[in-house]
């Protein structure tokens, strides 16, 4: 298989552009065109990590941290990432990262958290604005079905949960040809007016060069008319966190156990318990602080993520129980959720999860 079957289908679950800007997702290593003989899927990418795979006769790994966050000027080893990316390219193992854009999707990493603690009906906890753009385009009353049919295969039209959305207004166009045209309807060198149809749909941005493509394929004229407009809306399905409900309320100790035992912590540095019921829960895998306004607004009773500072915590002021259970505890499932992804779209490819534990932090009990 060739990586960049791989990697486009990655990108397809959890675009690039949906990462924050810190971030560095996407293909760190490799050549597209290169063979892939198997895939070795790690939260981390370590020197380690690096061996197991090379030791398994695997020459991808699919982590969920990227190895390189920032540029790097030089390469001598001094550095445990310096070695990583010499020792991958010197045994040409090809290393792909997914990570805020994986934390940002309806069914990315904090999906899994819900599904591990029992938490159903989850909704994004705080969605992302500005990433979704409407396009307007006009065309003949007659072809405008075979038009609109074309840009909603190719990902147009989608709010909420419902697809193939869009608006139709009818009206008059008006042009001429000049020399050197070959106009569809009208005649060279004659204003031709037209009746026409205005066609209205959003999509999101990444998907904007495959949908002016499906729209050229089909589309009569041969010079199309179009507008593309930013929207400062949210986008409900792309953003951080997720909120959702227990199936019924847990006592909090209880709940806790239930936590710390779901997701292998070694402990939970939490703040003081309410003497209330939990039953609506908000989380986010890694460090999710950032979060903690948002999950009080939508009124949960717990907020679980990782790398509270001291001080942060509290900011939680009696609203709810802030539940910080480490960041690698958070996120260590994102690895069972690759494995799922890319084994039901290619159930032949050579998969494995990683046997190490690459947890940096360590705990005297």
């Amino acid at each position: 298989m060739k990586l960049g079957e791989i990697t486009s289908f990655l990108e397809s679950v959890a675009p690039s552009s949906y990462q924050e800007d810190y971030d560095n997702s996407g293909l760190i290593i490799g050549n597209p065109d290169m063979e892939i003989k198997g895939a070795l899927i790690s939260l981390d990418c370590t020197e380690s990590i690096i061996d197991e795979a090379i030791q398994l006769g695997l020459n991808l790994i699919i982590s969920h941290h990227p190895i390189v966050f920032k540029g790097l000027k030089k390469f001598n080893g001094k550095s445990y990432v310096e070695r990583v990316v010499i020792k991958a390219i010197k045994h040409d193992i090809a290393i792909f990262a997914i990570h805020t854009n994986l934390d940002h999707v309806q069914e990315g990493v904090n999906r899994k958290i819900c599904e591990r603690l029992g938490v159903l009906n989850g909704r994004i906890l705080s969605p992302k604005s500005g990433i979704l753009k409407k396009i307007v385009t006009y065309c003949p009353q007659d072809n405008a079905e075979i038009i609109r049919r074309a840009m909603f295969e190719a990902g147009a039209g989608h709010i909420g949960n419902y697809s193939e959305c869009s608006f139709n207004t009818e009206g008059i166009g008006t042009f001429k040809a000049l020399e050197g045209t070959d106009p569809f309807v009208g005649e060279i060198g004659t204003q031709h007016q037209e009746q026409e149809m205005r066609l209205e749909m959003i999509y999101p941005a990444y998907l904007e060069k495959k949908i002016l493509a499906a729209m050229y394929e089909v589309h009569p004229y041969e010079e199309v008319a179009y507008d593309l407009h930013t929207l400062d809306n949210s986008f409900d399905q792309v953003g951080s966190g997720m909120i959702g409900n227990l199936e019924s309320d847990r006592d909090e100790l209880d709940f806790l156990n239930f936590v710390k035992e779901r997701l292998g912590a070694k402990v939970i540095r939490h703040t003081a318990l309410r003497a209330k019921k939990i039953r609506r829960v908000a989380v986010c895998g890694g460090s999710g602080s950032f979060l903690l306004q948002n999950a009080i607004n939508a009124g949960a009773d717990i907020f679980i993520t990782a790398d509270f500072k001291y001080h942060e915590f509290f900011d939680a002021e009696g609203k709810l129980i802030i539940a910080d259970v480490g960041h690698f505890e958070s996120e260590q499932f994102t690895q069972e959720l690759l494995l799922e992804l890319i084994t039901e779209k290619f159930p032949n490819f050579a998969l494995r999860l990683t046997l190490q534990n690459t947890n940096p932090v360590n705990y005297l009990i």
